[in-house]
């Protein structure tokens, strides 16, 4: 079962994302992975009233709108959508709706970054 509090969260959705966030930043921006980690995950995916599942849907929908530049966001995202209980086709009917809103272009990317997740696994 995936924890609930933001700490455990982000270390079960995504293994090791504090450290990586210090060693790419923490020298510019001190303090910057604890922020991440506290807003992101303890004060928004941790947060009642929404379920996982849903939530990662909700991100998903959103960084596919946003365009290409959030393809390392988007990889990141989908792949802790896999672990909530998201499947491929889920994922790409969420993409593929937002072609709608964000245009086919930033759907096709973002189909692309769901097909490198799946032949990545």
């Amino acid at each position: 079962m995936i924890a609930m509090n933001g700490e455990q969260l982000a270390d079960d959705l995504n293994p090791g994302v504090r450290d990586v966030l210090e060693e790419r930043y923490g020298h510019l921006l001190p303090g910057m992975a604890d922020t991440v980690i506290d807003m992101a995950y303890d004060r928004f995916y941790a947060r009642p009233g929404l379920d996982l599942k849903s939530r990662y849907i909700a991100t998903i929908a959103a960084l596919s709108a946003m365009g290409a530049q959030t393809a390392p966001q988007l990889r990141i995202n989908i792949q802790a959508g896999l672990k909530v209980g998201l499947n491929e086709t889920e994922i790409a009917e969420v993409i593929w709706q937002m072609a709608l809103y964000g245009g086919l272009p930033a759907a096709i990317n973002a189909l692309n970054t769901l097909r490198s997740i799946s032949d990545d696994r």
